[in-house]
């Protein structure tokens, strides 16, 4: 009996792990699928893409769609737009919001619980679109690239982040640095930005993600201004043309070989650009992991 009981009882975990084994297979694949179905369309022929039947491998290779996507200055300069919108953006709203987060996190100031407030009503309340148009006429930002930059440098939600973690971080620390001499900068360029890696990692894959897949603002701050056009404005213009549009199977009937390789379809052209402007970030996001993962724990183990 006692040995039919260990080998019941040790059969649980293997069982355990099988079926979860299992589970987060099948949920990789149906999480994957897309993406890669993606993938292959863009690598595949445009007019036998209209076929149909494409599923995770090209069955007709082609880079004719990227050469369509980059062909004019349009989409290339619109990616670099992209590029620098979410890099600056990053850069400044990180350190900004880390040095307005260390400020609210000191118990010495003494307005620390007004503005803390105040921070946190603007993540409940907003005066609305129209409100928000005028306000960024009024400050000259349209058609401007500072239209991607200055309105979104703090983040309400960041900095509560930020300053949670902060205000785990020992006093200890900065008041040995205070007697040893250093100011206020030194002390939080020196001590609490290394310390904070994991959070400012975090939050600046928010803002990186939220930059680079920004199109609204363009669409209402500078869409009169092709040079300031952005990858996903190009892509949801793109979107828009094509939603209604089908290609026609029976027009590839007397095409020769090359002709039907060579042509652009809209379905094609549109997994192209997905894809284009889907890898920066997916190539980033690796070397983020380990902090991100890191920067999600905040909060969640108290002493």
């Amino acid at each position: 009996m006692l040995r039919k009981s260990n080998n019941s009882g040790s059969l649980e975990p293997v069982i355990f792990h099988t079926l979860n084994t299992v589970f987060m297979i099948i949920l990789a694949v149906v999480t994957l699928y897309p993406f890669l179905n993606t993938l292959a369309v863009s690598f595949n022929s445009g007019v036998d893409t209209v076929r149909g039947g494409i599923y995770l491998w090209p069955r007709s290779w082609t880079l004719q769609n990227y050469r369509a996507v980059f062909i004019t200055g349009t989409v290339l300069n619109a990616f670099w737009i992209s590029v620098a919108r979410t890099i600056i953006a990053t850069l400044l709203s990180v350190l900004l919001t880390s040095m307005l987060a260390y400020v609210l996190s000191r118990g010495e100031f003494y307005f620390r619980k007004s503005f803390t407030l105040i921070v946190v009503m603007t993540m409940y309340f907003n005066a609305g679109l129209i409100p928000y148009y005028f306000l960024i006429k009024d400050l000259h930002l349209l058609n401007s690239f500072y239209v991607y930059i200055i309105p979104g440098l703090v983040s309400g939600f960041n900095l509560i982040v930020i300053r949670t973690y902060i205000r785990t971080l020992s006093d200890s620390l900065i008041e040995s640095a205070k007697i040893d001499g250093a100011g206020e900068f030194r002390i939080f360029l020196q001590i609490i930005l290394p310390l904070c890696k994991p959070v400012l990692a975090t939050i600046a894959l928010f803002v990186a993600v939220g930059q680079w897949n920004a199109w609204f603002d363009t669409f209402l701050f500078a869409s009169s201004k092709q040079n300031l056009s952005t990858l996903q404005y190009e892509l949801m213009k793109l979107l828009s043309s094509t939603m209604n549009s089908n290609s026609n199977p029976g027009m590839v009937a007397g095409m020769d070989q090359d002709s039907a390789r060579n042509m652009i379809t809209p379905i094609s052209i549109r997994a192209a650009i997905t894809i284009v402007a889907a890898v920066p970030i997916l190539v980033v996001y690796p070397f983020m992991q380990k902090y991100f993962v890191a920067g999600l724990q905040v909060g969640g183990v108290k002493e």
